[in-house]
Formats: structure tokens, sequence, C-alpha cells
């Protein structure tokens, strides 16, 4: 681990207890503000979002130089928008609805320079302060911080084999999209749910793999560190917003 200077990766392969935040307004200033709110990491959603490249790279601009660690997820494990986003300079990656072995060896692939990877070699990228950081290219491959999300019934199959790929640092599970695969939608909570959700913290800590996963409910969050997971996202920028927002405009008009 001497070789790993990021400081995401090293907590996931520390199982570090890491707390993060969602972020989902695709706004430079907003994510300014939750960089200084004292989250481990923030995860940057290209996904389920309005978030470009642009957007994202403004984004991970004004994050630059804290201590709080940029995640990015792509919209699809597709390996010309992660070598985009690599050479944006993003370090940090969850790679959403991975279901089986062969896909989670595509992200790490993506992740790595040849000969181990298919990325694609710049010399003059955001990646290594287009040109000024020596020795980027003989290091990268050790520095790049790669979770995969899992977040289908199917992939419980494979969850063995998933955990077992080498280069892949985490295991995310996915609540809703899981919740729905089971037939109940919009209902993490469903014990059935929750069983699946406790079986794939303790795949994932059998293989040595760091387990993540994204909740708003404190109760739930707190059960799934108690659990093993370690990486937790417990809030989403756009849902506490509303939230915060419908209860104040409450208080006053009732």
């Amino acid at each position: 681990m001497a070789n790993v200077t990021n400081p995401f990766r090293r907590g996931l392969l520390q199982n570090d207890k890491m707390i993060g935040f969602w972020v989902m307004a695709a706004s430079g200033v907003v994510t300014e503000v939750l960089a200084g709110a004292g989250y481990d990491w923030l995860l940057l959603d290209s996904e389920h979002s309005t978030n470009d490249l642009e957007s994202l790279v403004v984004q991970s601009q004004v994050m630059k130089g804290g201590v709080t660690a940029c995640v990015v997820r792509p919209p699809w494990n597709d390996f010309v928008m992660i070598k985009r986003l690599m050479d944006c300079g993003f370090a940090n990656f969850l790679i959403p609805m991975v279901q089986t072995e062969e896909e989670a060896q595509a992200a790490v692939a993506a992740t790595r320079y040849p000969p181990v990877g298919i990325r694609g070699v710049s010399t003059f990228s955001r990646a290594n302060d287009f040109g000024n950081v020596r020795g980027y290219h003989d290091t990268a491959n050790q520095n790049i911080g790669l979770t995969i999300q899992v977040e289908t019934e199917q992939t419980l199959d494979e969850l063995e084999k998933i955990c077992a790929v080498d280069g892949v640092d985490g295991i995310f599970l996915g609540p809703q999209d899981f919740a729905a695969s089971l037939g109940h939608m919009l209902d993490p909570g469903h014990p059935d749910v929750q069983k699946g959700i406790k079986h794939v913290v303790e795949v994932a800590r059998a293989h040595g793999k760091a387990a993540g996963i994204l909740t708003p409910i404190e109760e739930h969050a707190q059960r799934y560190i108690e659990w093993g997971y370690t990486f937790v996202a417990v809030g989403v920028d756009l849902g506490l917003l509303k939230s915060t927002a419908a209860s104040l405009a409450a208080r006053f008009k009732d």
C-alpha cells in the first residue's frame, strides 16, 4: 500500500469508515458548499442528474485541494466515458449496474493503463496537471479508487465472482434498484431487501472488499454501519434541499 497516495482508495483498502454525501445539483457553488460540510467524500452523479462532462469538471475544480474526496458516477460502465473522466482528473469511480464478473473486469480494465488495462494514454491532460506531474503514468494504476454498484437480484448469484475480481476496491449496493428487482419498489426497508443488503456486506467483507451504500434514513445508515458497511452516503443534496425548504414553509403556513 506504500504506493497508494489516493486517500479515498487507501480508506477503501483499510476498510476505514468514510461518510459521504450524494450530489446531483450540477452546481459548482452547491458542491463547493458541501465540500466544506465535513463529509469524507462527495459523489458527483451523472447517471440520474443533469450533470455533463463540463459541469463535473467545474465541481471537481472547486473541490481541488480540499480534504473531501471527489467520487464520480458515470452514467454507465462505458470505457469511453470512463476514459474521458479520467483524463479530466477524476480518480475515484462508482460504476453503476455491474451484474457479472466480466462486467467488473471491464470496469477494472477501463481504469488501468496497458498492459493490464485499456485506458488510453494521454501525456497532456488535467489528470497529470497538463504534464506537470512527473511519473503520473507510472503510479496512476495504483491510485484509482474503483467501486462497483450491485443493484439487482441477478447480481447476488455472481457476487462471489465479482468480489474476487482484482482491482475492485469496493462493492456498493444501490438500495432502490435492488429493492425494485426483488419486487419491492421504493421499499428498501422490506425484510427481503434488508436480508439481501446484509448478505452483500457479508460476502464483500469475506473477500476483503469494502462495502458501501446510500440511504438518507439515519436509522438505516446506523444499522448498515453496524453490519459492516464502511463507505456510506447519508444524504442527497436535492432531497435534503426540498425536505428542509418544505418543512420551513409548512411551519410558517400552518
